[in-house]
């Protein structure tokens, strides 16, 4: 995974605060779907996102960095 897509993911998700699914990501950065499921995994795992599940649909958000939330 390109450290490349991982940014763009969290560019977009900094400007979508209300959180966005795999399929809307892929859709909005024209990227496939397992490619951000990489990315948003390898965010996961940084402690950089959360993610909350909605009915069966998982929605991404960008943590706040500023304070200690979570």
């Amino acid at each position: 995974m390109s450290k490349d897509k991982k940014e763009l993911v969290i560019e977009l998700l900094k400007k979508n605060s209300d959180g966005l699914t795999v399929i809307e990501i892929s859709k909005l950065l024209k990227i496939s779907r397992n490619t951000v499921a990489v990315a948003l995994a390898g965010l996961e795992g940084a402690n950089l996102i959360r993610v909350r599940e909605v009915g069966r649909a998982k929605l991404n958000y960008l943590k706040e960095l500023g304070g200690a939330k979570k």
